[in-house]
């Protein structure tokens, strides 16, 4: 049975926020019930279950955080919001809005960084940003002046902004993923181990202007992450997945005390994740297809 701590109420909008539409002003930035997602590898093997049910709420300008093993169904659930995997079951809602039904309305409001975003790899990082730009309609000089400034922000030298994505570390071009997210100024940002295999300076320029975001901008972000770290640091609360389901939705704190008072050891993040799941975040359950390729373009 899934532990939860309600999360507290939304603080009222600012004068800023008050000129956004209706629709952003949603006091939920995503709606999760019941949503259920099955994969069937072949036709010898029962369907897994990489999503079962899940129910999830993110308050507007929320910091939510899903941990889990490898395999627990943590991209599977962001590739769901994101509408790039329909559900089987239950129903999903960014600001009111049903990704299914409404997929072109969604598409507005946010954007996704994942672990292995794609780029066009023979052109530079402002030459992928300018063709993100185009897809969204946004004005080229508008985009070039907005694009320097998150790259620049982020940590990437104005001189490497024209070299191919292929002459840059995994760093940078992640670091050009995170840019490439915010150059639409989505009103929820679906993060999906940004920081992974990232070096520890590369790490916490990520960070740091994904919690500068949050407080400048009002943006929303669902975060999945594999650093306890990093996770008790940015976000209010936490949900544990285990085998497609979340068996714990609490701010940090309270997830390390209920795993003590519980289960036992000390109150920790790390000691909460072995004694509600049962495995090391680094275990690979297997729980969702290995051809699933990432496609950011």
């Amino acid at each position: 049975m899934t532990t939860t701590i309600s999360p507290s109420p939304t603080t009222s909008p600012s004068s800023g926020q008050a000129a956004r539409s209706a629709t952003v002003l949603h006091s939920l930035a995503l709606e999760i019930v019941g949503a259920t997602k099955r994969f069937r590898p072949n036709r010898r093997r029962a369907p897994i279950v990489a999503v079962d049910a899940v129910d999830l709420v993110v308050p507007r300008g929320g910091v939510v955080g899903i941990l889990g093993a490898n395999g627990s169904g943590k991209s599977t659930l962001i590739r769901l919001i994101a509408g790039l995997l329909t559900l089987d079951a239950g129903r999903i809602r960014v600001f009111g809005h049903d990704v299914e039904r409404d997929g072109l309305v969604v598409r507005r409001h946010l954007n996704r960084v994942s672990v292995d975003a794609a780029f066009f790899k023979k052109l530079s990082p402002l030459e992928n940003l300018r063709f993100a730009a185009r897809l969204y309609g946004l004005d080229p000089r508008v985009a070039d002046e907005r694009a320097a400034r998150i790259l620049e922000r982020l940590g990437l030298d104005r001189r490497r902004l024209d070299r191919p994505m292929e002459q840059l570390s995994r760093g940078m071009q992640q670091k050009v993923a995170v840019a490439r997210a915010l150059l639409t100024s989505p009103t929820l940002l679906l993060l999906d181990e940004p920081t992974t295999g990232l070096d520890p300076r590369s790490k916490r320029d990520v960070q740091a202007f994904v919690a500068e975001l949050r407080r400048t901008h009002d943006t929303t972000v669902l975060l999945t992450t594999h650093d306890l770290d990093e996770a008790a640091e940015l976000c209010d609360r936490l949900a544990i997945l285990d085998r497609g389901r979340i068996v714990v939705d609490a701010p940090p704190a309270e997830v390390a005390r209920l795993a003590a008072d519980r289960f036992g050891g000390p109150a920790t993040l790390e000691n909460a994740f072995l004694a509600f799941t049962g495995r090391d975040l680094e275990v690979d359950l297997d729980d969702e297809p290995a051809d699933e390729a990432e496609d950011d373009r």
